[in-house]
């Protein structure tokens, strides 16, 4: 009897040690659906290599290197006008014609003084050699020759003016007269402006001055035509800083073409000053900056590891690091400002290698200068 209620204890016993071990499998499975739900969803990007760019960015207006106010060296009339707004013209080409009756008669009426004095200078000229004028006499006709000579070319010039020429090969910005206008001398009768090379000046913080040099790639952007890029070279850096303002000028020299810019154009240009060809990219949303230091979160067999990084050059979404990634680590995009170190993810874009092939603009990962 005594043996029967032992043996029925140790199954009761075994039975709730059996009932126990049953509840905690269940506790476990549930910790662990219960971990499973936790997974923080992410979006990731795979740090890659490629080509960075870092550059000087400044705001300007477009100019052209040549542009001039074309002026009338003498007045009159405007008989003809032979180029009109948006016309090409070539150095020396004559743009518009001012009346000149008046000025072709001074020139006939000089000619006419002109050669009666040489007449009367060779005769004079036959007797001195006789004797038979006086030195002085025939020195104040030598002298009186030459004024008249001068009093020629002179005329000549003047007519000559009435013809308005372009000053150097370019187009025909603006035109001031209309035929039949009173243009009076010196007063505006064209502008002529060139497109090639339009410039763009920076005035640029004197602490940039050691990193722009001559013949530096530039490249421009204008508001105007959204999505264009347009290639040039630094043509000249000043190597005065202005005390006023604390900045010194660069000149880049713009290349284009096909004619799409003009001045006065709004843009932005990108002085290229220096450049790595093999530096570890990754999205600039994957860093995370805190007391001056930078880190990002890396994902490895499901959890989020905190990696402190050393940035370099950064623009257009980009940054390069420097330190602390490898080509292939797998960085946060998106959804890692919620994170512990160590926390499950779920990773949800699938797409996370980015294209090998790289665009310019992809290429190009820089720091401004602003």
């Amino acid at each position: 009897m005594a043996t029967r209620i032992a043996f029925s204890a140790l199954l009761a016993a075994l039975l709730a040690v059996s009932l126990a071990a049953c509840g905690g499998g269940d506790d476990a499975q549930a910790d662990a659906e219960k971990e499973e739900e936790l997974a923080i969803p992410v979006e990731i990007a795979a740090a890659h290599r490629g080509a960075v760019s870092a550059f000087y960015r400044g705001t300007t207006t477009l100019e052209a290197e040549h542009d001039a106010e074309v002026v009338a060296r003498t007045g009159g009339v405007i008989e003809r006008l032979l180029v009109e707004e948006g016309q090409r013209v070539k150095a020396g080409q004559v743009m518009a014609k001012i009346d000149d009756a008046r000025l072709k008669l001074e020139v006939e009426r000089a000619e006419a003084n002109l050669a009666q004095l040489e007449q009367e200078y060779r005769r004079n000229k036959q007797l001195h050699e006789k004797q038979l004028v006086s030195a002085e006499a025939y020195e104040r006709l030598t002298y009186g020759m030459d004024s008249l000579r001068a009093d020629l070319e002179l005329a000549r010039l003047q007519l000559a003016y009435t013809e308005i020429r372009a000053p150097f090969d370019g187009i025909v910005a603006q035109r001031y007269i209309k035929v039949g206008n009173m243009i009076a001398q010196n007063a505006s009768a064209f502008r002529v402006t060139t497109y090639d090379p339009l410039i763009a000046k920076l005035h640029v913080p004197e602490r940039e001055l050691n990193k722009l040099l001559d013949n530096q790639t530039a490249e421009l952007r204008v508001d105007a035509l959204a999505g264009q890029t347009f290639t040039g070279l630094v043509d000249r850096v000043s190597p005065v800083v202005d005390a006023a303002t604390g900045t010194f000028t660069v000149t880049v020299a713009v290349s284009d073409a096909r004619n799409m810019l003009k001045p006065g154009m709004f843009g932005r240009v990108d002085i290229i000053y220096d450049r790595h060809e093999d530096a570890v990219l990754i999205p600039r949303t994957a860093v995370m900056t805190e007391d001056a230091k930078s880190a990002v979160f890396v994902v490895r067999d499901g959890h989020a590891q905190r990696q402190v990084v050393t940035t370099g050059y950064a623009h257009n979404g980009s940054i390069e690091i420097v330190e602390g990634l490898q080509s292939g680590d797998q960085v946060i995009t998106v959804g890692q400002n919620s994170l512990k170190d160590g926390a499950r993810v779920a990773v949800t874009n699938s797409d996370t290698m980015p294209d090998t092939t790289l665009t310019e603009s992809d290429e190009k990962v820089a720091v401004t200068g602003q």
